[in-house]
């Protein structure tokens, strides 16, 4: 930056010189036109990113973050590279993304935002940050993929495999819910006979687990499911049942923070190794700042999003600490056994590891 003023009050000086020696006009245009060029940005590098959801700050946590990290990266690189935005899956479906990113070479300048429906078929082993009653609290979950040496070891093995780099594990809504059409659910018996979209694999053993069947439905076509009869429920966080109007179509609402919810930020490994030393600082520094920023605006948020759905008609149900451990005695065995038919017994011991010394740390 020093520099730059520094040119530009140099050339600044030629002109006044110029002037004052009636030197010929063509050479003050020129000598003008170069300083209006060194007052220009140099030139911006476009990365386009992409992500589900509609561009609404209010109801989509993941545009918020998207928009968040688009202006600090901007700024701090004095425009020397410029996010283009592409919301609502507009580079294609969650595997079409991330196959684009994952292409070898600088012709796929792309950041994406992907949910384990993206992720998964790449690195499986990401199935085990989604054991269901994982985390205690927000705080444990942040510690885990802030910290923990199954993170850490994650991202390393993504790079070896991929060639991309897995940056940041984004906060997108808080704690997964059961909702459905039917019937309260307060124990695992509640669930018998129901039908249930399951985002993926997981979900639909943890449904089986419950006396539910379960089947895959895209995001984009769940409302006229529900609606329809297709499947009697799903679970996701109150902001997205908000942001889905899936309270139109769902009477009965149980908060029983099965799963953190989250989507995980990915870039072109060929893009991120072409950047400048300085600009690969400001890319991660601009992740971690916009998920702490998404973090507190969907914590302060998720309340406010039950109270609506309860306001909108949905009958709300916390579960006691009898009840959460009649879900987990289901639960946890089904799922653990389900998942070790995706990844090694000593990727899943280490998460559970650190997400059990997450949990202790937390609660200190």
């Amino acid at each position: 930056m020093y520099n730059y003023l520094e040119k530009k009050r140099q050339f600044m000086g030629r002109v006044i010189r110029m002037l004052r020696g009636k030197v010929k006009f063509l050479h003050v245009i020129a000598v003008c036109l170069l300083i209006l060029c060194l007052s220009l940005p140099a030139w911006a590098q476009e990365i386009k990113m992409s992500y589900n959801g509609p561009a609404d700050i209010e109801n989509n946590a993941v545009h918020l973050f998207a928009t968040n990290f688009k202006k600090m990266v901007e700024e701090e690189s004095a425009g020397s590279l410029k996010i283009s935005l592409y919301p609502d899956s507009q580079l294609g479906n969650e595997e079409e993304r991330m196959e684009l990113l994952a292409r070898e070479g600088m012709n796929q300048p792309i950041i994406n935002i992907a949910s384990f429906g993206g992720i998964a078929p790449l690195f499986p082993e990401i199935y085990a940050t989604a054991v269901p009653f994982m985390f205690n609290s927000y705080k444990a979950a942040h510690i885990f993929f802030d910290q923990s040496r199954f993170w850490k070891q994650a991202q390393e093995e993504f790079k070896k495999r991929t060639g991309a780099v897995l940056l940041e594990a984004i906060e997108e809504g808080g704690f997964l819910a059961f909702t459905n059409s039917k019937r309260g659910i307060r124990s695992p018996q509640d669930f018998e006979g129901l039908k249930f979209r399951g985002m993926d694999e997981g979900q639909i053993t943890l449904y089986k687990a419950f006396g539910a069947s379960g089947t895959p439905i895209p995001w984009t076509e769940l409302y006229m499911a529900l609606k329809t009869g297709v499947v009697d429920g799903q679970m996701n966080p109150a902001m997205y049942i908000k942001m889905g109007s899936l309270y139109e179509v769902q009477k009965h609402l149980t908060l029983a923070n099965i799963q953190y919810s989250d989507q995980f930020l990915v870039i072109n490994g060929d893009l991120f190794d072409s950047l400048s030393e300085e600009n690969q600082h400001i890319v991660l520094e601009a992740a971690k700042k916009a998920n702490a920023m998404n973090r507190e605006a969907v914590e302060a948020q998720d309340s406010k999003d039950v109270q609506f759905l309860s306001d909108h008609g949905m009958q709300v149900y916390t579960p006691n600490e009898e009840e959460m451990n009649a879900f987990r005695e289901k639960a946890l065995p089904a799922y653990h056994e389900w998942l070790k038919t995706k990844v090694s017994k000593e990727w899943l011991d280490l998460a559970l590891e650190c997400a059990k010394n997450a949990n202790a740390a937390a609660s200190k």
